[in-house]
């Protein structure tokens, strides 16, 4: 019998029901407890995804401001019984599935542990509950007719099936519902990974270098998959591997284990459905419970061989830029080709002209020679999609990465040279945020070296030209 006593205890074994039970139960007393001590204490909203969005803050806990560090601090002294509750369940639960305790790290990986802990719910004890289980219906017979004893053919069905269901469930989130989350870029590989390593080896366990195998080439279908019916593009595919294989294989390594065990003579169509439908459920939730993007800022800055005043020129209104763009804007990245202004002073407008198009840059402050401000009403296309197809209009392209102000900041240092500093502040809708940042960042930090290189030849050759002049006259 489990006593209440057991839920601090990390020895001994506990049963998929009452890890099912109170995990349920603790999760629902946490979260009323955080949303009640949020609004109470703090006047703040607490919603589900409040215990994934704050993690890329822990980070930078030092930029925080002194209330958000006490709040933070105060969510995290209260989550840390249930953390131990968490835990020692986890450990206790993979303990009687006969699965390796390193797995409870998974029980800390933001969207993996709901997969994580569905599986748990799902997979019987070793020995103890396999003999409670029904026998298996039309499911499990179907399952036999598929997949293959050999272990190259069950290889390519399992590939086959995972892959086409990866390629489905994409098409779901990001055309169906236009969300590209948590659900698509953590749940999806890691249970991709995961549901092709236990296919492989429904009838006998494989060995880990098969599973591994079977967990890398899976993903990499689904990519071939969503290029060739034009659903994505070279450029995003690629982006997405860093983050998408690694979980994969991590799913893989995970089903590994599980099929280890012989797995096949337990519920396997049970747990492969519990999987899948996984899936497609947290991409709604996340749809349903839409996330405000944080407001991200780039700064790039070089110091350009002339006075402020001539530089400023530049800044309002730069002339075609003629140097042949990078090969990351050859690849499709939206790139600046020059800027115009109309009017002068605050409320005139700036256009800063893509390969994509134009931003439209209504001016805020005009400090001359010193600070040039701007919102941005209208943003471009940030890319031009890489794919064998003319276009493809994927639903990231349109307000996914969107740019909501920028300035440039002129001072002039010491010896009568300049330091121009470019700044962007935006939003992109892609999540984890902290791992679409560093692309973003990227990206735009490559923008504002162009920008600012051309500025500089422009206004070191208009500084140059006089002096030049005057020697022919001499």
């Amino acid at each position: 019998m489990f006593r209440f006593s057991d839920l601090w205890r990390w020895d001994g074994t506990i049963g998929r029901g009452p890890y099912a039970l109170i995990g349920l139960l603790a999760f629902a007393l946490k979260h009323n407890l955080d949303r009640f001590v949020a609004g109470a204490f703090f006047q703040r909203n607490w919603g589900v995804f409040n215990y994934w969005v704050p993690l890329s803050a822990v980070v930078r806990i030092t930029s925080l401001s002194p209330a958000d560090r006490f709040f933070l601090g105060t969510m995290l002294l209260i989550s840390l019984p249930f953390v131990w509750i968490g835990v020692s369940l986890t450990l206790k639960r993979l303990r009687a599935a006969g699965l390796p305790g390193w797995m409870v790290a998974l029980f800390f990986l933001p969207f993996l542990n709901l997969a994580f802990f569905v599986l748990l719910c799902v997979l019987p004890s070793r020995g103890g509950e396999a003999s409670e289980l029904p026998p298996r219906g039309r499911a499990g017979a179907l399952l036999d007719r598929l997949l293959p004893d050999h272990p190259w053919g069950s290889a390519a069905v399992a590939i086959l099936i995972t892959s086409l269901f990866g390629a489905a469930a994409t098409e779901f989130s990001a055309r169906l519902l236009t969300e590209y989350g948590w659900g698509l870029f953590t749940a999806l590989p890691f249970c991709l990974g995961l549901s092709a390593v236990l296919l492989h080896g429904y009838h006998r366990s494989r060995s880990l270098a098969n599973c591994l195998f079977v967990a890398t080439l899976a993903p990499v279908l689904v990519g071939g998959l969503l290029l060739s019916f034009a659903v994505e593009g070279v450029i995003c595919l690629v982006m997405a591997l860093p983050i998408g294989l690694p979980l994969s294989l991590l799913g893989g390594v995970v089903g590994y284990y599980i099929q280890q065990r012989h797995w096949n003579r337990l519920d396997a169509p049970a747990t492969l459905g519990m999987l899948l439908l996984l899936v497609p459920s947290m991409m709604g939730i996340e749809a349903a419970l839409p996330q405000t993007p944080p407001l991200y800022a780039v700064r790039t800055a070089l110091e350009i061989n002339a006075p402020p005043e001539r530089v400023w020129q530049q800044v309002i209104a730069f002339s075609e830029i003629t140097e042949p763009p990078e090969w990351i804007f050859r690849a499709g990245i939206a790139w600046p080709m020059r800027a115009e202004l109309h009017g002068n002073g605050p409320g005139a407008v700036r256009y800063c002209i893509f390969s994509t198009g134009a931003f439209v840059e209504p001016i805020e402050i005009w400090d001359e020679p010193r600070l040039l401000k701007f919102s941005v009403a209208s943003n471009p296309r940030p890319m031009q999609e890489l794919t064998p197809y003319g276009e493809i209009n994927a639903a990231h392209l349109d307000g996914f990465l969107v740019s909501r102000a920028g300035q440039f900041r002129l001072e002039r240092l010491a010896d009568g040279r300049t330091r121009l500093e470019g700044t962007t502040w935006y939003q992109h809708g892609l999540w984890p945020t902290s791992y679409w940042r560093v692309w973003s960042d990227f990206l735009i930090h490559r923008i504002h070296l162009r920008v600012l290189r051309h500025i500089q030849r422009q206004a070191e050759q208009s500084t140059e030209s006089p002096r030049s002049s005057k020697g022919r006259q001499q």
